[in-house]
């Protein structure tokens, strides 16, 4: 049955292996907008922000998706680890023992850099990142996957033996927090488009720490042969985005409230300005993938849901009827419920090689155990023992009793756990884009990478209001349950 959904539903997340590319992108503005590029490039299957550089990369290894776009420097230093600033055939050769191939130079760099309020730099006489070290005072504000890179903060505080301790933000968030005085100092794409908006500036790499970051494509060592057609179209794309038309299309998506695919049709039709009205609400709430997003998110939860009842409840049973294992059995999927969901998605990324429907569905199955076990186990051991020793007396088998009088007494029990763990899934159902998985929680993920309130909302809203009616549903189950004959 699961099979069938996840085929139905096309969640699969196995090896992309069909007639349709398969194009990955990361979670920040340029990557959703290049891979939209490269998409309707070849007429693909766009698999959009599915998370950091090494879930997508992970991705690509285990053949969930064919091609996506990436950065020479985060090649060589955060994937492959390489020492120096290798070239591209170099990385080449790196990447072919993995069955994976790097090339098409898009033709723009965009490389990290840290940046200040130019008003704010003047002030204190800050032009390089070397002269942070003598401002020790100033916060910094990285983004969280930057303080983690190999090329990111570790080696850029070593580098310059700067004293200050970042905290942590959303990248999409950083400019705000800037401009509002939150922090002082921020890590920045280089072809940003809020750069010039919120008057920055970019301090020099004084001790040339930073590799080139040139855009180019990673994919599948077995592509051109696969799909020679489309490989060629992908080829044509080989120096045809400029700097500036990147930082164009960037302000499309980020100022102009276009949608990443407006953005990206940029590229395709030069006279278009990219002007507009910024899109609304009610816009984003009722866009085009409505339906496709609410079956995504409906799905997701109705399948974990139902394994987790499949599983839950035999297992309160046997917590409720053998005391001695009752400890392990509530101690091992309470400790489920205490490790992080993005922590527990990237485990199950690396256990089953893949992202999409598969880990997210086995993570979603996880978490929604513990209410369903407890409760049953709890409404087992309140149901009346004068009636369980009544049904023993008359000559009932303890299967008989556990299925005629126990069971019953603890279904408005059993039930509510259910509920409980139906309400957390279709939340926790939100962070399952993160992998890939879809449903509402690719609104609120593009709307991160943009910083944009209404995408966020957008997600967020119809989650809670599917919440509420998956909560006012139960609860209606549970009334008619009181009701019926016991």
């Amino acid at each position: 049955m699961l099979a069938a959904t996840l085929a139905l539903s096309g969640m699969a997340s196995g090896p992309a292996r069909g007639d349709t590319i398969e194009v990955g992108s990361k979670r920040f503005t340029e990557s959703y907008i290049l891979g939209e590029i490269i998409a309707r490039t070849v007429h693909g299957q766009l698999k959009p922000g599915l998370g950091s550089t090494g879930i997508v990369f992970a991705a690509l290894e285990a053949g969930a998706i064919d091609v996506y776009p990436e950065y020479t420097g985060t090649i060589a230093k955060e994937i492959l680890g390489l020492p120096g600033r290798p070239g591209l055939a170099e990385l080449d050769r790196a990447l072919a023992p993995r069955g994976l191939a790097v090339g098409i130079a898009l033709g723009f760099d965009d490389s990290y850099a840290l940046a200040m309020r130019a008003e704010r730099a003047q002030a204190l006489g800050v032009r390089t990142i070397g002269e942070l070290a003598a401002h020790r005072a100033l916060k910094l504000g990285l983004s969280l996957e930057f303080l983690a890179r190999a090329d990111g903060w570790r080696g850029l505080k070593a580098a310059y033996r700067l004293p200050q301790h970042p905290v942590g933000l959303e990248h999409g968030l950083a400019y705000e927090a800037l401009a509002a005085g939150t922090v002082d100092v921020i890590d920045v794409y280089t072809t940003d488009a809020k750069l010039a908006r919120y008057r920055l500036r970019i301090l020099e790499d004084d001790r040339q720490y930073f590799p080139r970051y040139d855009a180019v494509l990673v994919y599948r060592r077995d592509l051109p042969d696969r799909f020679p057609a489309e490989f060629a179209r992908l080829k044509a794309l080989e120096g045809r985005i400029e700097r500036q038309e990147m930082i164009r299309m960037n302000a499309a998506a980020t100022l102009e409230g276009k949608s990443f695919a407006q953005a990206a049709a940029l590229f395709f039709d030069a006279g278009d300005s990219g002007k507009g009205p910024r899109r609304g609400f009610l816009e984003l709430l009722f866009g085009p993938d409505f339906g496709r997003l609410t079956l995504q998110h409906l799905l997701l939860v109705g399948v974990s849901l139902a394994g987790a009842i499949a599983l839950g409840v035999p297992l309160g049973i046997v917590a409720a009827k053998r005391r001695r294992v009752a400890p392990a059995v509530l101690g091992a999927v309470g400790v489920v419920q205490t490790i992080p969901s993005l922590a527990l998605f990237a485990f199950l990324i690396a256990a089953l090689g893949g992202i999409g429907a598969a880990p997210a569905l086995l993570a979603l199955f996880l978490y929604a155990l513990l209410p369903i076990v407890r409760n049953t186990q709890a409404g087992l051991a309140g149901a009346g023992v004068g009636l369980v020793q009544a049904g023993k007396a008359l000559g009932l088998t303890p299967a008989q009793v556990l299925r005629k009088i126990e069971l019953p007494l603890a279904a408005p029990a059993i039930l509510a756990g259910i509920k409980t763990s139906a309400v957390i899934n279709v939340g926790t159902a939100t962070i399952a884009a993160f992998i890939g998985a879809g449903g509402y929680g690719e609104r609120i993920a593009a709307g991160l990478a943009l910083n944009d309130p209404a995408m966020l909302l957008a997600g967020a809203v119809p989650a809670a209001v599917l919440a509420l009616v998956v909560q006012a549903a139960f609860e209606l189950a549970e009334k008619r349950l009181r009701w019926l004959p016991r």
